[in-house]
């Protein structure tokens, strides 16, 4: 699929490839749906295109902003409604059918991510937006809803499921796959090396696929 990507903008890779087959399997029939950190918008302009009844897509930077918009209106994709903002106060009071996000999640120096770092960069351990949207996701999920997010296993894998199931959703790792770092993975690896992120000498991750869902009564 060709994308309008404007500088800084993550540009779709394997965990956004990954992440697509699960929409395409999970998506349910007319419903609405909420992709958080949406880059290109590929998420949302595949979901609309699937059928989506509506689509929101949020992210807190103005190109990506910009270039998810214009990506759907090229495609005449109505039903994409793109928002400028974080989660939850860009969808305060609405819930979805189906959430959606590629989320940044590489460890990075602690320091707070400028420019087009934040686009990856997610905190020492790679878990600051990951643990936010575990607490947020059952106040954005309506009766019954799904959420689907990848990550990679060097930002703790375990920890998610367990954060999910700890706000009373049932979790569960839909898909894997191990691929060879990138280039900003394969700059941070020395550091990683050095902390015992990861072993000597590895240059490869696995990414997973988690959804959670919650319970359809409540």
């Amino acid at each position: 699929m060709w994308l309008l990507r404007l500088p800084g903008v993550y540009k779709p890779q394997e965990d956004t490839r990954l992440l697509l087959q699960a929409l395409r399997q999970a998506m349910p029939r007319k419903a609405r749906v909420l992709d958080v950190g949406t880059g290109t918008g590929v998420l949302a302009v595949t979901a609309a295109q699937l059928g989506a009844e509506e689509v929101v897509a949020v992210d807190i930077t103005a190109p990506a902003v910009w270039s998810a918009r214009v990506n759907s209106r090229l495609r005449l994709l109505s039903s994409v409604r793109v928002v400028r903002g974080g989660i939850p106060d860009a969808v305060l009071g609405e819930r979805f059918d189906l959430v959606v996000s590629n989320p940044p999640y590489v460890p990075a120096n602690g320091h707070p991510p400028r420019g087009r770092d934040r686009a990856w960069d997610a905190g020492l351990n790679g878990r600051d937006v990951l643990d936010l949207l575990c607490a947020k996701a059952p106040g954005l999920l309506a009766p019954g809803g799904t959420l689907l997010l990848v990550q990679s296993s060097l930002s703790g894998v375990e920890d998610t499921v367990c954060k999910l199931e700890q706000a009373n959703l049932a979790s569960s790792i839909v898909a894997r796959k191990v691929v060879p770092f990138g280039p900003v993975m394969q700059q941070r690896a020395p550091l990683w090396e050095q902390r015992g992120c990861i072993l000597p000498g590895q240059r490869h991750e696995e990414l997973v696929v988690i959804r959670a869902q919650r319970n359809g009564t409540e």
